[in-house]
């Protein structure tokens, strides 16, 4: 397989988010949702509006998410939406949350799971931008791409059938289901492979960005998410979302800021850096990639 662009730039600003957004050359258009993490209650390191909100007026497109599977202020769609509107999302765009009148199943030829639960309103999109925040996380290592498409466009059912790796749909059940790490990692692998094959397979767009800054050893999902551990290290995009991910974990593991060993200590802790090589063996991208520096 032949190595994928990775384009990166070290300024992190909205017009640097433009342009590395206009280098991939792939046109989002028709209806645009752009998938983000709205961020819990009372986390801190989210993405936030004044960053992201030139590029998503550029595309006129909605903010989606789906609503969580575990306790919190985030796992009905009233509340979801009031979390957004207090982290300022909806004053740059509507917030669809996409589980909130429904879910359909999609395909999935994996080995944990058989199907991958999504919200429903995911058919009303033409464009798909998955912009992550790419920082720790408590159950899969890390958070990118990857993640942000599998545990994020599912579903709350979908999320207990990723999580359990096929064993439990239902929410009440699934944290008392958990599988060995690795089928659950494997598991959000095939759902983010489920996702981009069905946008890909019905005619429609999809691209991927991440964003290395705010990097905190938990998650945006993390109502005590604590302070960063590393300096900011820049915007990376591809139309691969393996060679991106990988891009990421490589500029983590070779950076010399000593605040790198808490980020690294959490991602081996969960075996995180197993979803990438299994990703790959699935055909969802490669590891391989060359990084294009934009300045």
């Amino acid at each position: 397989m032949e190595k994928s662009i990775v384009y990166i730039t070290k300024e992190i600003t909205p017009e640097s988010l433009v342009e590395i957004y206009e280098k991939l050359r792939v046109e989002l258009d028709g209806k645009v949702g752009i998938k983000i993490s709205n961020g819990e209650k009372g986390s801190i390191n989210y993405l936030k509006p004044k960053l992201i909100g030139e590029l998503v007026k550029k595309l006129n497109g909605t903010i989606i998410e789906c609503n969580t599977a575990y306790g919190g202020a985030r796992n009905t769609a009233e509340e979801h939406l009031e979390v957004a509107k207090e982290h300022g999302f909806l004053d740059i765009a509507d917030v669809d949350i996409m589980d909130d009148k429904g879910e359909i199943e999609i395909p999935v030829n994996g080995k944990h799971l058989d199907v991958d639960i999504v919200g429903a309103n995911i058919d009303n999109y033409d464009s798909i931008l998955n912009l992550a925040h790419f920082k720790g996380h408590a159950m899969g290592g890390f958070g990118g791409v990857l993640k942000n498409q599998s545990i994020g466009i599912a579903s709350r059912n979908g999320k207990a059938y990723i999580h359990s790796a096929g064993k439990t749909k239902n929410p009440d059940e699934c944290w008392n289901n958990l599988p060995a790490q690795n089928d659950f990692l494997e598991s959000m692998a095939e759902a983010a492979k489920a996702v981009h094959d069905y946008i890909k397979n019905n005619g429609k767009k999809i691209l991927y960005i991440d964003i290395m800054n705010n990097m905190s050893v938990d998650c945006d999902c993390d109502a005590n998410q604590g302070t960063p551990v590393m300096q900011d290290i820049g915007i990376l995009a591809s139309l691969d979302p393996v060679a991106l991910d990988q891009a990421c974990i490589d500029l983590v593991w070779n950076s010399n800021d000593p605040g790198k060993d808490a980020l690294i200590a959490r991602i081996e802790r969960q075996n995180g850096r197993h979803i990438l090589p299994y990703a790959e063996e699935i055909g969802l991208g490669t590891r391989e990639y060359e990084l294009v520096e934009l300045n």
